[in-house]
């Protein structure tokens, strides 16, 4: 188990997704997601599995629900700056997103 001080750690915002692609050197099927978190961040990619669900077409336009203070780290050439969340669901990865349209940078609690 963590704490609620852990928990409070973990930096949760939504963004909108501006582009995605396929990474075509990603050891297991990924999309090149890039995701606009704002003003205050940005910008950010990250390399999503979840090719079972979505066709990139899917996701541009698409809010979604992404961990924004974890280390990036390269799968294949890509460089993942932030972790988008989903279910690990039987038919794949089903992404979390807001039930309204919020601002691109707005904090999940």
């Amino acid at each position: 188990m963590i704490t609620a001080e852990e928990f409070d750690k973990v930096e949760v915002r939504v963004g909108t997704v501006v582009s995605a692609k396929i990474n075509k050197k990603a050891r297991k099927s990924a999309y090149v997601v890039a995701i606009d978190f704002g003003e205050e961040l940005g910008v950010r990619t990250s390399s999503a599995q979840i090719t079972d669900c979505y066709t990139p077409e899917d996701l541009v336009g698409r809010q979604v629900v992404c961990c924004v203070n974890l280390p990036p780290m390269y799968i294949g050439s890509a460089k993942s700056e932030v972790r988008i969340l989903g279910a690990d669901a039987a038919q794949g990865v089903v992404l979390l997103q807001p039930q309204q349209p919020v601002a691109n940078g707005d904090k999940i609690f």
